[in-house]
This record gives structure tokens, C-alpha cells and sequence, in this order.
């Protein structure tokens, strides 16, 4: 494990509730860009959002709790760990929406 793994934390997330439509995926964009992690976000077909946050533990943390809120229009019923681990390539992207 080289230093750098060490000190990052990767999460899977699954984002349920209204959080289509809502700008949801920006948002997160925005956010995460801010505490300066890498990962994506993407629409999942059941309604719900599907997000990869890595970076310096305290912000992924400091993430995961504004998922529980998100952009005014969003609903947000869960924030849900699918997975840890792993490392996405740099930068944040919103990619395209499953299966559509």
C-alpha cells in the first residue's frame, strides 16, 4: 500500500429518494470539487443517484453529510456505503446515466 492509499478513503454511494431531476449529479459535482475529491455520479434506471467519492477521509466524510441533504430539490430518503476502496481516475465527472 503506498503512502498515498493510505491516506485516501473511496467510497461507493447510492443516493435514494427524489434525486432526478434536481440537479442532483452537479451538485455533487460542485461539492465535491470543493473538498477537492476525485470520483463521479451518475443516474442510476431505479431513480436514484450512484456516486464514487475519494479523497482525504475528512471530506468524504464531510460528503457523505451533505448527500443527506443535497440541492434544495432533492429529497434525499438514504445515503448508502455500496463498497470501499479502490481509487477512480482525478477529478470529478458526471457521467452518463445507466442503460440510458
Amino acid at each position: 500500500m503506498t503512502d498515498d492509499e493510505s491516506t485516501r478513503r473511496t467510497v461507493l454511494t447510492k443516493i435514494k429518494g427524489r434525486v432526478q431531476g434536481v440537479y442532483y449529479r452537479v451538485w455533487a459535482k460542485e461539492n465535491a470539487e470543493g473538498l477537492s475529491l476525485d470520483g463521479w455520479a451518475r443516474n442510476l434506471q431505479d431513480g436514484s443517484v450512484e456516486a464514487v467519492f475519494s479523497g482525504a477521509p475528512e471530506a468524504v466524510s464531510e460528503m457523505l453529510e451533505r448527500c443527506k441533504e443535497g440541492p434544495p430539490d432533492a429529497m434525499v430518503r438514504e445515503v448508502e456505503i455500496v463498497a470501499e476502496g479502490g481509487a477512480p481516475p482525478s477529478g470529478f465527472q458526471v457521467i452518463a446515466s445507466e442503460g440510458w
